[in-house]
């Protein structure tokens, strides 16, 4: 079992970077989804933007039922590793074997591949589930202090960031060399290396880590009394509603990115701005690939550079404020794209750095923030149940993952959008509006939800200090 410690313990440099590692091994997997799995679907797999946008919704009820019962099942595992930490352990070769077979392109019926994208992507989100559940849990038990949580989380997105930098820099190009004109083979080729990759880091995090907070002892509480908790809990059901409309925000505004840099953005302006740092890509699928991955490398250097302020700004004005500040400021450079014209793309690269910029401060603090909403319910009810209320936000992620993914699809289909030819002027309506207006929108009604996320600044100070005191009365002598 994992040992027990004062609430104010302090994490080695090691184990924060070892932690941060599960989320980069994560994210060569979710960032590639979320960047790359509606297109995957249309375009290389032959699936229809409507049956796919329907897949990813329907995909979504069976995460309804897994995910609080793996929180429930996370939340009573005992072995000598602790609760959550041998979760990431056993996870970790299935979710490489799953996101590789996600992206595999079987010769079969149309009827057939809707039955394989089905299959795989059905259990790869149930692997993910156990996985980055108890992974997103055990940073609510590898220490108390809140500072240290928010640089623990610091940490973990600076990985993150990483990883998706290489997803979001290499994938296309990876794909477009792998393959040379065969994007099936490409796409089996690159994902099977990210996925190779994630195995060894998850493995790496696994034997970094260590849980020190335990329930209080004698805690019985069942699981209805739980999700009793849950529903009375008005900051997790704050965090509930804004997780769900983020990664709608992300996965809508994420998948539709390559369809604009192939379909909207002006070739030859493009081909002018990538000229003058001496990029000469030799065919239109290179350029589009080379673009693509520069504007999202720019944005995301901009997102490291706020992660690393992001600690700093929280301790001095909150987490919320800092949160509710960051969003605002995404909402204003999201949108700006609705009035960029398709040859403005040095604009568009300048309003992606400020767009990440602004949205990088947030990062850190969404995961931070609900260590401290099971911290909220602890203190209000002494009872304990971390897993638990990670699981239903991370259902709520999910949920946007596939809902956001779902309305890029259908918005592409209602405004008439045909794969591989050249768009109509409705189509490119779609996606540009999906580019800009449409996620300005959901950034802002994110804004309004933390509005009703009653742990400020105050609170926070004065619920680790009573929770402190209440876990050095049954700490054992000398932990």
């Amino acid at each position: 079992m994992a040992d027990t410690a004062t609430t104010g313990q302090r994490l080695s440099v090691v184990e924060k970077v070892g932690y941060g590692l599960g989320d980069m091994a994560a994210n060569f997997i979710f960032q590639t989804m979320v960047m790359f799995q509606l297109a995957f679907y249309t375009d290389t797999f032959g699936i229809t933007a409507a049956a796919a946008g329907t897949l990813l919704v329907v995909v979504r009820v069976w995460d309804a039922i897994f995910d609080p019962a793996m929180g429930v099942i996370a939340d009573r595992t005992s072995t000598r590793w602790g609760k959550f930490r041998p979760w990431v352990l056993w996870t970790a070769v299935p979710f490489g074997i799953m996101g590789f077979l996600t992206f595999m392109t079987p010769d079969l019926s149309a009827g057939g591949k809707l039955v394989y994208a089905y299959l795989t992507y059905i259990v790869l989100m149930m692997v993910y589930s156990a996985n980055n559940l108890p992974y997103s849990a055990l940073s609510g038990v590898m220490t108390g202090d809140l500072g240290e949580r928010t640089s623990l989380s610091s940490y973990r997105f600076v990985c993150a960031m990483i990883a998706q930098l290489v997803i979001q820099g290499l994938a296309l190009p990876m794909v477009h060399h792998f393959g040379q004109g065969d994007n099936a083979k490409g796409y089996q080729v690159t994902i099977g290396i990210f996925s190779a990759l994630a195995v060894v880091l998850f493995l790496i995090t696994f034997s970094t880590t260590r849980e020190r907070i335990q329930p209080p002892p004698g805690q019985k509480a069942t699981v209805k009394q739980h999700f009793a908790d849950l529903l009375k809990n008005g900051p997790w059901l704050a965090m509930f509603v804004l997780t769900l409309v983020l990664f709608i925000t992300l996965a809508m505004r994420g998948s539709v990115v390559p369809y604009y840099f192939t379909y909207f953005v002006d070739k030859p302006s493009l081909a002018g701005l990538l000229g003058r740092f001496g990029a000469n890509p030799a065919d239109e699928g290179g350029l589009v690939s080379l673009g693509f991955s520069v504007f999202n490398v720019l944005g995301t250097l901009s997102t490291i550079v706020a992660i690393f302020f992001s600690k700093a700004l929280a301790v001095r004005f909150g987490k919320r404020n800092v949160f509710v500040a960051g969003l605002l400021g995404t909402v204003l450079f999201t949108a700006v794209f609705f009035f960029l014209p398709a040859g403005a793309v040095a604009l568009m690269f300048a309003s992606e750095m400020l767009r990440q910029f602004a949205y990088g401060f947030t990062i850190p603090l969404l995961w931070a923030m609900m260590a401290d909403v099971a911290d909220f319910s602890e203190w209000k009810t002494g009872r304990r149940a971390t897993a638990i209320v990670f699981s239903a936000i991370v259902f709520a992620l999910k949920a946007g993952l596939g809902f956001g993914g779902a309305i890029t699809g259908y918005v592409l289909s209602l405004y008439g959008y045909v794969p591989n030819v050249a768009q109509g002027a409705s189509a490119l309506d779609g996606i540009r509006l999906t580019m800009s207006a449409f996620p300005a929108i959901t950034f802002a009604i994110c804004a309004v939800c933390l509005l009703f996320y009653r742990i400020d600044k105050r609170c926070e100070i004065q619920m680790t200090d009573e929770l402190t005191e209440r876990r050095k009365q049954y700490a054992p002598q000398g932990a």
